[in-house]
């Protein structure tokens, strides 16, 4: 394996050796405290244009599946761990982590001191950073910016068949695990682009409309915050990670990004009508700003323990939920699953009402 550098915009470097697709590769370094579901992660769509750090020491050591990968492309920029495993120990393996890395044209660096690069992190703030073979004195960070949601979300609608209730799928860059949510729930499905208007939406006779989760910063998709506001105020609506906080801006609130976000598979979240906490996934970089919020528009459904953060909201009046979390990750390994399935009986439940466009 031949030696690699990830140098930060701030001037640290961190060496390591390089795995993956030989290429450089430039990105906003981030890190995910999960202990498991790498796999998952590296192929989750909101992490386009990111490298990933991972927190728990060693990655690789049950492998890769064929099962499990929630995008066919991932679209990270790179990914730094620590130690590599490269004797996976997994019935259902296929492949090596690195063998991954190398066919989905993914770079990598592994034996970095990870405790140390995300202690940086938590003390800059998110940095962009550059992995290459040679240290970089300075590097240029000013691209063009990058419409991620594009990138990932489809370019043509896709329908799955089912018994029960249709659903579109707004397609920000979701997860696969949402549409298996769904279809387990026996929803007919269509997912469509990121950019389909109301009017498109309306004339596949939805039931009820899931917007999904996705990278980047939410404000890059204000175009489409009326018709966002529009498809809402029609149908039943839940809203996941980005859908949160696109719903949020569309009703005239405000989006602001963390020092470092949330990333992991652990992080506890208040239910404020039950006071019960549950045990979320998160992958986000911004949040909705608390005093943002109309509250004679929407009600806080979730905080999050550790800041506070809103992590939920409802309509008053219209059959609107959102939350930051993943509900259909199942880390708790159930604590919120319930968000999906009573977003599919509150459809069946209403059956073909039609809401009044404000």
């Amino acid at each position: 394996m031949e030696q690699g550098y990830l140098t930060l915009e701030t001037g640290e470097v961190f060496e390591g050796v390089l795995i993956g697709a030989e290429k450089n590769s430039l990105g906003e370094v981030v890190f995910n405290t999960s202990m498991t579901g790498y796999q998952e992660i590296i192929t989750d769509p909101s992490y386009a244009g990111q490298m990933i750090t991972f927190c728990y020491p060693i990655i690789g050591s049950y492998g890769i599946n064929a099962m499990d990968d929630e995008s066919i492309t991932p679209a990270l920029s790179a990914v730094i761990i620590s130690d590599l495993c490269e004797t996976p120990s997994h019935y259902q393996s296929i492949h090596k982590f690195s063998e991954k890395l190398k066919q989905a044209d993914v770079p990598g660096i592994a034996g970095v001191d990870t405790r140390l690069l995300v202690k940086t992190i938590r003390s800059r703030g998110t940095v962009k950073g550059y992995l290459s073979k040679t240290k970089q004195g300075e590097f240029s960070t000013n691209e063009k910016p990058t419409l991620w949601v594009e990138k990932v979300s489809t370019k043509k609608m896709q329908y799955f068949n089912n018994r029960g209730p249709h659903v579109v799928l707004m397609d920000y860059g979701f997860k696969k695990s949402i549409l298996t949510a769904l279809l387990d729930e026996n929803c007919a499905v269509t997912v469509v682009p990121y950019y389909t208007p109301f009017e498109k939406v309306k004339s596949l006779n939805p039931d009820g409309v899931l917007f999904s989760n996705g990278p980047g910063d939410p404000m890059d998709l204000k175009k489409w915050f009326p018709e966002i506001k529009k498809i809402s105020q029609h149908y039943p609506t839940l809203g996941i990670c980005l859908g949160h906080q696109l719903i949020a801006l569309a009703y005239g609130a405000k989006t602001a990004k963390l020092a470092y976000g949330h990333r992991g598979g652990n992080h506890p979240v208040k239910e404020i009508m039950t006071g019960k906490v549950k045990i979320t996934a998160q992958n986000h970089g911004y949040v909705v700003v608390d005093d943002s919020i109309d509250q004679t528009v929407f009600d806080v459904t979730y905080r999050n323990v550790n800041d506070q953060s809103i992590e939920g909201l409802k309509h008053h009046s219209y059959p609107i939920q959102t939350v930051q979390f993943h509900p259909e990750a199942h880390p708790g390994p159930s604590d919120t699953a319930h968000i999906i399935t009573e977003f599919v009986s509150q459809i069946a439940s209403l059956g073909e009402t039609v809401y009044a466009i404000k």
